[in-house]
């Protein structure tokens, strides 16, 4: 089984998260910001990674520290999890709809950690979660990680729909991107 745990502790922040690839798409969620645990259980659901978090953060400044550091963290236990990527497919994409919302997300998980990310939305709020804060959350991870992501929102009006539609198709992306297919490591160099 391929797990990953992560204690980050910071003046802002306490995590303490564990991740298993391998798992059933089950969740313990607690990050404090109501509509960002509704996208992690998401996340865990779609992708069929087990997720346990518990954040406590500095909510009364507002939910920016704790939604960056969670990416962090999220990151920082997938990149143990994968350790050298022998095996793994390397590559997802996917493409999903929700309601009048289509997003497409597109990974390489190669080392090199970069973002793209065309996504607008029209209102400022997420339920209790600044909706900047998609970009920052996906932005932390994809550098801790060693990602390369690119994110993109076809088309869609509901900011709700939105990000749900890209959380699904970056939990549909990544779950393919991490599947076991061989035994060596895809890259014409031989390592990532």
């Amino acid at each position: 089984m391929r797990e990953g745990y992560v204690k980050r502790e910071t003046r802002e922040t306490k995590i303490e998260l564990t991740l298993n690839i391998d798992g059933e798409g089950t969740s313990q969620i607690n990050s404090g910001v109501g509509f960002f645990d509704h996208m992690l259980t998401t996340l865990a659901v779609h992708s069929g990674f087990d997720l346990t978090l518990n954040c406590k953060g500095d909510l009364v400044v507002d939910c920016h520290h704790t939604i960056e550091d969670i990416g962090i963290a999220l990151g920082s236990a997938l990149a143990d999890t994968l350790a050298d990527k022998n095996g793994i497919a390397r590559y997802g994409n996917s493409m999903i709809p929700m309601d009048e919302a289509l997003a497409s997300c597109c990974i390489d998980v190669s080392g090199r950690p970069y973002l793209i990310f065309n996504v607008e939305f029209g209102d400022y709020r997420l339920g209790d979660m600044d909706y900047e804060m998609v970009e920052e959350f996906f932005r932390a991870f994809a550098m801790n990680a060693g990602v390369t992501l690119h994110i993109n929102l076809i088309y869609g009006k509901n900011d709700h729909h939105k990000t749900e539609a890209i959380f699904k198709a970056f939990a549909h992306a990544l779950k393919s991107a991490v599947k076991i297919e061989g035994d060596e490591i895809l890259s014409s160099k031989g390592s990532l």
